[in-house]
Protein backbone atom coordinates (compact mmCIF):
# COMPACT_ATOMS: atom_id res chain seq x y z
CA UNK A 1 0.00 0.00 0.00
CA UNK A 2 1.03 3.23 -0.95
CA UNK A 3 1.57 6.36 1.55
CA UNK A 4 -0.47 8.11 -0.21
CA UNK A 5 -3.15 5.78 0.03
CA UNK A 6 -3.81 7.02 3.91
CA UNK A 7 -3.70 10.85 2.63
CA UNK A 8 -7.16 11.77 4.01
CA UNK A 9 -8.78 8.32 4.24
CA UNK A 10 -9.34 6.05 6.84
CA UNK A 11 -7.49 2.73 6.32
CA UNK A 12 -8.44 -0.64 8.04
CA UNK A 13 -5.13 -2.48 9.05
CA UNK A 14 -5.66 -5.89 10.40
CA UNK A 15 -3.32 -6.11 14.21
CA UNK A 16 -0.74 -8.40 12.61
CA UNK A 17 -0.03 -6.16 9.21
CA UNK A 18 3.29 -4.32 9.21
CA UNK A 19 3.04 -0.39 9.44
CA UNK A 20 6.40 0.85 10.19
CA UNK A 21 6.91 2.12 7.01
CA UNK A 22 4.23 5.00 8.43
CA UNK A 23 5.56 8.70 9.16
CA UNK A 24 5.16 9.42 13.11
CA UNK A 25 2.20 11.91 12.20
CA UNK A 26 0.14 9.03 10.96
CA UNK A 27 -2.76 8.80 13.43
CA UNK A 28 -3.99 5.60 14.62
CA UNK A 29 -7.65 4.75 15.99
CA UNK A 30 -9.41 1.73 17.05
CA UNK A 31 -12.15 0.91 14.37
CA UNK A 32 -14.53 -0.37 16.70
CA UNK A 33 -15.11 1.70 20.48
CA UNK A 34 -17.13 -0.55 23.33
CA UNK A 35 -18.76 1.50 25.91
CA UNK A 36 -21.44 0.07 28.09
CA UNK A 37 -24.40 -1.76 25.99
CA UNK A 38 -23.06 -0.36 22.51
CA UNK A 39 -20.40 -0.14 20.20
CA UNK A 40 -19.68 2.44 17.94
CA UNK A 41 -17.73 2.29 14.68
CA UNK A 42 -14.98 4.92 14.01
CA UNK A 43 -15.60 4.75 10.24
CA UNK A 44 -19.17 4.81 10.25
CA UNK A 45 -19.84 7.05 13.54
CA UNK A 46 -22.80 4.87 13.94
CA UNK A 47 -23.45 3.34 17.59
CA UNK A 48 -25.00 -0.23 17.73
CA UNK A 49 -26.36 -2.70 20.31
CA UNK A 50 -23.70 -4.80 21.75
CA UNK A 51 -25.84 -8.08 21.45
CA UNK A 52 -26.57 -7.17 17.25
CA UNK A 53 -22.68 -7.06 16.84
CA UNK A 54 -21.10 -9.70 19.06
CA UNK A 55 -19.33 -12.43 17.11
CA UNK A 56 -18.58 -16.13 18.21
CA UNK A 57 -15.13 -15.66 18.73
CA UNK A 58 -15.95 -12.51 21.47
CA UNK A 59 -15.12 -9.70 19.53
CA UNK A 60 -17.37 -7.50 18.18
CA UNK A 61 -18.08 -6.38 14.25
CA UNK A 62 -19.94 -3.16 12.74
CA UNK A 63 -22.88 -3.87 11.03
CA UNK A 64 -23.99 -0.87 9.83
CA UNK A 65 -20.86 -0.11 7.05
CA UNK A 66 -20.27 -3.67 6.83
CA UNK A 67 -20.80 -3.43 2.67
CA UNK A 68 -17.23 -2.17 3.02
CA UNK A 69 -15.24 -4.77 3.93
CA UNK A 70 -15.95 -5.75 8.20
CA UNK A 71 -14.32 -4.08 10.60
CA UNK A 72 -13.95 -5.74 14.41
CA UNK A 73 -13.10 -4.79 17.28
CA UNK A 74 -9.66 -6.48 16.71
CA UNK A 75 -8.73 -3.91 13.51
CA UNK A 76 -7.33 -0.60 13.76
CA UNK A 77 -7.66 2.33 11.15
CA UNK A 78 -5.37 4.52 10.04
CA UNK A 79 -5.12 8.06 8.57
CA UNK A 80 -2.59 10.78 7.36
CA UNK A 81 -3.63 14.07 7.49
CA UNK A 82 -4.66 15.69 4.09
CA UNK A 83 -1.45 17.13 2.86
CA UNK A 84 -3.05 18.57 -0.86
CA UNK A 85 0.41 17.29 -2.72
CA UNK A 86 -0.62 18.36 -6.12
CA UNK A 87 1.13 20.65 -8.72
CA UNK A 88 0.36 23.90 -9.21
CA UNK A 89 -2.14 24.79 -11.57
CA UNK A 90 -2.58 28.72 -13.61
CA UNK A 91 -5.32 27.26 -16.22
CA UNK A 92 -6.52 24.27 -15.05
CA UNK A 93 -10.12 24.57 -16.82
CA UNK A 94 -10.32 23.21 -20.66
CA UNK A 95 -13.44 23.30 -21.05
CA UNK A 96 -13.78 25.89 -24.07
CA UNK A 97 -17.99 26.33 -23.81
CA UNK A 98 -18.94 29.87 -22.37
CA UNK A 99 -22.34 29.90 -20.06
CA UNK A 100 -25.06 32.14 -20.15
CA UNK A 101 -25.47 35.14 -18.62
CA UNK A 102 -28.44 33.49 -16.06
CA UNK A 103 -25.52 30.51 -15.16
CA UNK A 104 -22.78 33.21 -15.19
CA UNK A 105 -24.30 34.94 -12.50
CA UNK A 106 -24.88 31.77 -9.94
CA UNK A 107 -21.26 30.75 -10.57
CA UNK A 108 -19.68 34.17 -9.46
CA UNK A 109 -21.61 33.65 -6.06
CA UNK A 110 -20.85 30.25 -5.81
CA UNK A 111 -17.50 30.89 -6.02
CA UNK A 112 -17.61 33.65 -4.20
CA UNK A 113 -19.13 32.14 -1.21
CA UNK A 114 -17.04 28.64 -1.62
CA UNK A 115 -13.62 30.80 -1.85
CA UNK A 116 -15.08 32.16 2.29
CA UNK A 117 -15.55 28.85 3.14
CA UNK A 118 -19.46 28.96 2.91
CA UNK A 119 -22.04 26.19 2.72
CA UNK A 120 -24.13 26.30 -0.38
CA UNK A 121 -27.66 25.39 -2.11
CA UNK A 122 -28.09 25.61 -5.82
CA UNK A 123 -31.19 25.35 -6.75
CA UNK A 124 -31.67 24.74 -10.06
CA UNK A 125 -34.12 23.63 -12.91
CA UNK A 126 -33.93 20.25 -14.47
CA UNK A 127 -31.39 20.83 -17.80
CA UNK A 128 -29.90 24.43 -16.42
CA UNK A 129 -26.69 23.20 -16.52
CA UNK A 130 -25.46 22.56 -12.93
CA UNK A 131 -22.45 20.98 -13.99
CA UNK A 132 -20.91 23.33 -16.20
CA UNK A 133 -22.36 26.10 -13.35
CA UNK A 134 -19.54 24.43 -11.42
CA UNK A 135 -16.48 24.87 -13.32
CA UNK A 136 -14.98 28.18 -12.58
CA UNK A 137 -15.42 27.37 -8.61
CA UNK A 138 -13.94 23.88 -9.26
CA UNK A 139 -11.12 25.62 -11.78
CA UNK A 140 -10.82 28.80 -8.84
CA UNK A 141 -10.25 25.48 -6.12
CA UNK A 142 -7.75 23.53 -7.77
CA UNK A 143 -5.64 26.97 -8.30
CA UNK A 144 -5.48 26.93 -4.54
CA UNK A 145 -4.36 23.34 -4.98
CA UNK A 146 -7.44 22.49 -2.66
CA UNK A 147 -9.04 18.58 -3.08
CA UNK A 148 -12.58 18.51 -4.43
CA UNK A 149 -15.17 15.80 -4.13
CA UNK A 150 -18.21 15.42 -6.38
CA UNK A 151 -20.26 12.88 -4.60
CA UNK A 152 -23.95 12.06 -5.45
CA UNK A 153 -26.27 8.52 -4.26
CA UNK A 154 -26.69 7.46 -8.01
CA UNK A 155 -24.22 5.64 -9.82
CA UNK A 156 -25.48 6.65 -13.02
CA UNK A 157 -24.99 9.96 -12.09
CA UNK A 158 -21.20 9.39 -11.57
CA UNK A 159 -20.98 7.56 -14.62
CA UNK A 160 -21.75 10.77 -16.17
CA UNK A 161 -20.07 13.24 -14.33
CA UNK A 162 -16.78 11.45 -14.85
CA UNK A 163 -16.21 12.23 -18.45
CA UNK A 164 -17.75 15.54 -18.39
CA UNK A 165 -15.10 16.77 -15.79
CA UNK A 166 -12.11 14.48 -17.16
CA UNK A 167 -12.61 16.85 -20.22
CA UNK A 168 -13.14 19.92 -18.53
CA UNK A 169 -9.97 19.72 -16.46
CA UNK A 170 -7.74 17.85 -18.80
CA UNK A 171 -4.71 18.18 -16.56
CA UNK A 172 -6.08 17.03 -13.26
CA UNK A 173 -5.84 13.77 -11.24
CA UNK A 174 -9.28 12.27 -10.87
CA UNK A 175 -10.84 9.00 -9.87
CA UNK A 176 -14.12 7.64 -10.07
CA UNK A 177 -15.07 5.46 -7.06
CA UNK A 178 -18.38 3.46 -6.54
CA UNK A 179 -19.20 -0.13 -6.00
CA UNK A 180 -19.31 -0.77 -9.33
CA UNK A 181 -16.37 0.72 -10.92
CA UNK A 182 -13.22 -0.89 -12.42
CA UNK A 183 -10.89 2.04 -11.09
CA UNK A 184 -8.72 1.49 -8.04
CA UNK A 185 -8.39 3.94 -5.24
CA UNK A 186 -5.40 6.37 -6.30
CA UNK A 187 -4.75 9.82 -4.38
CA UNK A 188 -6.23 11.99 -6.81
CA UNK A 189 -7.61 16.16 -6.29
CA UNK A 190 -11.04 15.46 -7.72
CA UNK A 191 -12.82 12.05 -6.42
CA UNK A 192 -16.21 11.48 -7.84
CA UNK A 193 -18.15 8.88 -5.78
CA UNK A 194 -21.30 7.72 -4.49
CA UNK A 195 -22.32 9.22 -1.23
CA UNK A 196 -21.37 5.58 0.45
CA UNK A 197 -17.58 5.71 -0.60
CA UNK A 198 -17.72 9.12 1.73
CA UNK A 199 -17.16 6.72 4.41
CA UNK A 200 -13.78 6.24 3.53
CA UNK A 201 -12.44 9.54 3.80
CA UNK A 202 -11.36 11.54 7.09
CA UNK A 203 -10.94 15.71 7.03
CA UNK A 204 -9.81 15.30 3.21
CA UNK A 205 -11.74 17.54 1.26
CA UNK A 206 -11.48 21.53 0.95
CA UNK A 207 -14.90 21.66 -1.66
CA UNK A 208 -17.27 19.01 -1.29
CA UNK A 209 -20.25 18.80 -3.57
CA UNK A 210 -23.47 16.64 -3.28
CA UNK A 211 -24.92 16.15 -6.68
CA UNK A 212 -28.43 15.79 -6.22
CA UNK A 213 -28.48 16.19 -2.84
CA UNK A 214 -32.37 15.12 -2.02
CA UNK A 215 -31.87 11.78 -3.96
CA UNK A 216 -32.47 8.62 -2.28
CA UNK A 217 -30.40 7.01 -0.51
CA UNK A 218 -28.99 10.37 0.68
CA UNK A 219 -31.51 12.32 1.63
CA UNK A 220 -33.07 11.67 5.39
CA UNK A 221 -29.64 9.11 6.14
CA UNK A 222 -28.30 9.37 9.09
CA UNK A 223 -24.97 7.02 8.51
CA UNK A 224 -24.58 9.19 5.05
CA UNK A 225 -24.94 12.33 6.68
CA UNK A 226 -22.55 11.97 9.20
CA UNK A 227 -19.96 10.43 6.25
CA UNK A 228 -20.43 14.25 4.48
CA UNK A 229 -19.18 15.92 7.68
CA UNK A 230 -16.49 13.40 8.42
CA UNK A 231 -15.12 13.49 4.68
CA UNK A 232 -14.60 16.97 4.50
CA UNK A 233 -12.12 19.25 6.23
CA UNK A 234 -12.85 21.49 9.24
CA UNK A 235 -12.79 24.53 7.43
CA UNK A 236 -14.29 23.96 4.34
CA UNK A 237 -17.39 24.34 1.57
CA UNK A 238 -20.04 21.90 1.44
CA UNK A 239 -22.38 22.66 -1.87
CA UNK A 240 -25.48 21.18 -2.39
CA UNK A 241 -26.58 20.43 -5.65
CA UNK A 242 -30.34 19.80 -7.02
CA UNK A 243 -33.86 20.95 -9.30
CA UNK A 244 -35.95 19.53 -6.11
CA UNK A 245 -34.95 21.11 -2.28
CA UNK A 246 -35.84 18.99 0.68
CA UNK A 247 -37.81 21.32 3.54
CA UNK A 248 -34.79 21.25 5.43
CA UNK A 249 -32.49 22.60 2.78
CA UNK A 250 -35.22 25.20 2.87
CA UNK A 251 -35.20 25.89 6.23
CA UNK A 252 -31.24 26.24 6.53
CA UNK A 253 -31.68 29.13 4.07
CA UNK A 254 -33.99 30.91 5.65
CA UNK A 255 -31.80 30.81 8.88
CA UNK A 256 -28.91 31.85 7.12
CA UNK A 257 -26.86 28.20 7.56
CA UNK A 258 -26.75 27.76 4.08
CA UNK A 259 -26.28 30.79 0.79
CA UNK A 260 -28.42 30.32 -1.80
CA UNK A 261 -28.14 30.28 -5.71
CA UNK A 262 -31.59 30.32 -7.50
CA UNK A 263 -31.94 29.13 -11.26
CA UNK A 264 -35.46 28.36 -12.41
CA UNK A 265 -34.14 28.30 -16.50
CA UNK A 266 -32.73 25.98 -18.57
CA UNK A 267 -29.43 26.55 -19.96
CA UNK A 268 -31.22 27.12 -23.41
CA UNK A 269 -33.67 29.51 -22.18
CA UNK A 270 -37.18 26.88 -22.94
CA UNK A 271 -39.77 26.14 -20.57
CA UNK A 272 -39.77 22.99 -19.24
CA UNK A 273 -42.49 20.59 -20.20
CA UNK A 274 -45.48 20.19 -18.67
CA UNK A 275 -46.55 16.89 -18.74
CA UNK A 276 -49.92 15.34 -20.49
CA UNK A 277 -52.17 13.77 -17.73
CA UNK A 278 -53.87 10.38 -19.13
CA UNK A 279 -56.28 8.79 -16.71
CA UNK A 280 -56.31 4.52 -17.06
CA UNK A 281 -58.25 2.91 -14.46
CA UNK A 282 -57.69 -0.41 -15.68
CA UNK A 283 -54.14 -0.08 -16.61
CA UNK A 284 -52.77 -2.68 -14.67
CA UNK A 285 -55.56 -5.50 -15.40
CA UNK A 286 -54.55 -4.48 -19.00
CA UNK A 287 -51.20 -4.63 -18.89
CA UNK A 288 -51.78 -8.55 -17.09
CA UNK A 289 -53.34 -9.27 -20.14
CA UNK A 290 -50.28 -7.62 -21.79
CA UNK A 291 -52.45 -4.85 -23.30
CA UNK A 292 -51.77 -1.12 -23.37
CA UNK A 293 -54.82 1.17 -23.95
CA UNK A 294 -54.94 2.79 -27.29
CA UNK A 295 -54.09 6.63 -25.97
CA UNK A 296 -51.54 5.18 -24.92
CA UNK A 297 -50.01 3.04 -27.76
CA UNK A 298 -50.72 6.09 -30.28
CA UNK A 299 -47.90 8.57 -28.94
CA UNK A 300 -45.37 5.74 -28.37
CA UNK A 301 -45.75 5.08 -31.78
CA UNK A 302 -45.76 8.71 -33.66
CA UNK A 303 -42.62 9.16 -31.02
CA UNK A 304 -40.73 5.84 -32.19
CA UNK A 305 -41.98 6.99 -35.75
CA UNK A 306 -40.00 10.31 -35.88
CA UNK A 307 -36.78 8.37 -34.23
CA UNK A 308 -37.21 10.38 -30.85
CA UNK A 309 -36.00 7.99 -27.87
CA UNK A 310 -38.11 7.38 -25.15
CA UNK A 311 -37.88 6.49 -21.72
CA UNK A 312 -40.76 5.06 -19.88
CA UNK A 313 -40.91 4.09 -16.54
CA UNK A 314 -42.44 1.58 -14.37
CA UNK A 315 -43.11 1.50 -10.71
CA UNK A 316 -42.32 -2.00 -9.64
CA UNK A 317 -39.27 -4.13 -11.35
CA UNK A 318 -41.81 -6.98 -11.70
CA UNK A 319 -43.95 -4.80 -14.41
CA UNK A 320 -40.41 -4.15 -16.67
CA UNK A 321 -40.80 -7.64 -18.94
CA UNK A 322 -44.40 -7.35 -18.58
CA UNK A 323 -44.24 -3.94 -20.40
CA UNK A 324 -41.39 -5.20 -22.83
CA UNK A 325 -43.55 -7.49 -23.79
CA UNK A 326 -46.61 -5.33 -24.43
CA UNK A 327 -44.64 -2.72 -26.23
CA UNK A 328 -43.31 -5.43 -28.54
CA UNK A 329 -46.67 -5.91 -29.90
CA UNK A 330 -47.08 -1.98 -30.60
CA UNK A 331 -43.63 -1.66 -32.35
CA UNK A 332 -41.92 -2.11 -35.04
CA UNK A 333 -39.22 -1.02 -33.24
CA UNK A 334 -36.68 -3.89 -32.12
CA UNK A 335 -33.87 -1.70 -29.96
CA UNK A 336 -36.09 -1.90 -26.66
CA UNK A 337 -34.78 -3.16 -23.32
CA UNK A 338 -35.23 -3.39 -19.73
CA UNK A 339 -32.73 -1.86 -16.89
CA UNK A 340 -33.21 -1.62 -13.27
CA UNK A 341 -30.87 -1.22 -9.93
CA UNK A 342 -29.34 -5.02 -9.62
CA UNK A 343 -29.43 -5.00 -13.74
CA UNK A 344 -25.62 -6.52 -14.06
CA UNK A 345 -25.76 -5.15 -18.04
CA UNK A 346 -27.08 -1.44 -16.06
CA UNK A 347 -24.19 0.80 -17.39
CA UNK A 348 -23.93 -0.75 -20.77
CA UNK A 349 -27.48 -0.34 -21.16
CA UNK A 350 -27.50 3.40 -20.22
CA UNK A 351 -24.60 3.88 -22.43
CA UNK A 352 -26.53 2.52 -25.27
CA UNK A 353 -29.23 5.11 -24.25
CA UNK A 354 -26.64 7.95 -24.36
CA UNK A 355 -25.06 6.05 -27.81
CA UNK A 356 -29.00 6.39 -29.36
CA UNK A 357 -28.19 2.53 -30.18
CA UNK A 358 -31.30 1.45 -27.82
CA UNK A 359 -34.20 3.67 -28.73
CA UNK A 360 -37.05 2.78 -26.04
CA UNK A 361 -35.20 2.14 -22.54
CA UNK A 362 -38.02 0.63 -19.58
CA UNK A 363 -36.65 1.35 -16.13
CA UNK A 364 -37.69 1.94 -12.58
CA UNK A 365 -36.81 5.25 -10.68
CA UNK A 366 -33.28 4.79 -10.73
CA UNK A 367 -33.00 6.84 -14.13
CA UNK A 368 -35.08 9.62 -12.40
CA UNK A 369 -32.56 12.27 -12.48
CA UNK A 370 -28.82 12.96 -12.68
CA UNK A 371 -28.82 11.60 -16.48
CA UNK A 372 -29.41 13.13 -19.96
CA UNK A 373 -30.22 11.69 -23.42
CA UNK A 374 -30.87 13.98 -26.04
CA UNK A 375 -34.04 14.53 -27.98
CA UNK A 376 -36.00 12.30 -25.39
CA UNK A 377 -39.69 11.80 -24.74
CA UNK A 378 -41.01 10.55 -21.36
CA UNK A 379 -43.95 8.05 -20.32
CA UNK A 380 -44.70 7.11 -16.52
CA UNK A 381 -46.94 4.16 -16.31
CA UNK A 382 -48.66 4.35 -13.37
CA UNK A 383 -47.62 7.85 -12.28
CA UNK A 384 -49.83 7.65 -9.25
CA UNK A 385 -48.13 4.89 -7.23
CA UNK A 386 -46.42 5.62 -3.92
CA UNK A 387 -43.05 5.39 -5.62
CA UNK A 388 -43.63 8.41 -7.63
CA UNK A 389 -43.22 11.33 -4.75
CA UNK A 390 -43.72 14.63 -5.76
CA UNK A 391 -39.91 14.98 -6.14
CA UNK A 392 -39.39 11.93 -8.42
CA UNK A 393 -41.97 13.31 -10.70
CA UNK A 394 -40.61 16.58 -11.23
CA UNK A 395 -37.32 15.09 -11.86
CA UNK A 396 -38.66 12.63 -14.53
CA UNK A 397 -40.51 15.10 -16.15
CA UNK A 398 -37.19 16.86 -16.35
CA UNK A 399 -35.24 14.00 -18.17
CA UNK A 400 -37.02 15.87 -21.30
CA UNK A 401 -35.97 18.64 -23.63
CA UNK A 402 -32.80 19.07 -21.46
CA UNK A 403 -31.07 19.27 -25.64
CA UNK A 404 -30.49 22.17 -27.20
CA UNK A 405 -31.20 19.93 -30.42
CA UNK A 406 -34.64 19.49 -29.59
CA UNK A 407 -35.22 21.32 -26.11
CA UNK A 408 -38.85 20.69 -26.36
CA UNK A 409 -39.61 17.16 -25.18
CA UNK A 410 -42.78 15.19 -24.12
CA UNK A 411 -44.08 13.89 -21.01
CA UNK A 412 -46.95 11.61 -20.41
CA UNK A 413 -47.86 10.66 -17.04
CA UNK A 414 -50.66 7.76 -17.10
CA UNK A 415 -52.46 6.86 -13.94
CA UNK A 416 -55.69 5.32 -12.36
CA UNK A 417 -56.06 8.73 -10.87
CA UNK A 418 -55.48 12.23 -10.33
CA UNK A 419 -53.76 12.49 -7.01
CA UNK A 420 -52.06 15.03 -4.61
CA UNK A 421 -48.18 14.12 -5.81
CA UNK A 422 -49.01 14.81 -9.24
CA UNK A 423 -50.90 17.68 -8.95
CA UNK A 424 -48.12 19.62 -6.75
CA UNK A 425 -45.42 18.53 -9.11
CA UNK A 426 -47.46 19.55 -11.97
CA UNK A 427 -48.06 22.40 -9.86
CA UNK A 428 -44.30 23.25 -8.95
CA UNK A 429 -43.19 22.70 -12.35
CA UNK A 430 -45.75 25.29 -13.64
CA UNK A 431 -44.78 27.86 -10.96
CA UNK A 432 -40.87 26.91 -12.12
CA UNK A 433 -41.96 27.94 -16.22
CA UNK A 434 -43.50 31.47 -14.56
CA UNK A 435 -40.65 32.38 -12.66
CA UNK A 436 -38.28 31.31 -15.96
CA UNK A 437 -40.22 33.41 -17.97
CA UNK A 438 -39.74 36.41 -16.20
CA UNK A 439 -36.18 36.30 -15.97
CA UNK A 440 -34.38 38.05 -18.71
CA UNK A 441 -30.70 38.60 -19.87
CA UNK A 442 -29.14 39.92 -16.89
CA UNK A 443 -31.31 39.18 -13.50
CA UNK A 444 -31.31 37.00 -12.07
CA UNK A 445 -34.97 35.65 -10.22
CA UNK A 446 -35.13 36.01 -6.19
CA UNK A 447 -35.82 33.51 -4.02
CA UNK A 448 -40.01 31.70 -4.14
CA UNK A 449 -41.91 32.85 -1.53
CA UNK A 450 -45.00 30.84 -2.95
CA UNK A 451 -45.67 27.43 -1.57
CA UNK A 452 -44.14 25.21 -4.22
CA UNK A 453 -43.36 22.62 -2.15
Amino acid sequence: MQLEDFYGRLVKVAGQENVAYLPATAKKISAIEITGKYIICHRCNQKTNKQLAFLPNGNYYCPQCIQFGRLTSQDLLYTIAEPNRFPLQTAPLTWSGKLSALQQGCAVDLQLQTSRKKDFLLWAVTGAGKTEILFPTIAAALKRRERICIATPRIDVCNELYPRLSAAFKQTSMVLLHGSSSMDYRYSQIVICTTHQLLKFKNAFDLLIIDEADAFPFKGNRLLQTAVTNARKKISSLLLLTATPTSEMLRKVKQHQLKLGYLPLRFHGHLLPVPQIILLPSWKKQLQRQKLAQNIIRPLQKWLQAGWPVLVFAPQISLLELLKTSLKQFTTNQHLTTVFAADPHRIEKVQQMREESCQLLITTTILERGVTFPKLNVLVIGADEPVFTEEALVQIAGRAGRSSQRPVGEVIFACSMLNRNLSRAIRQIKFLNHEGAKLNNNALSKVPTSDTK
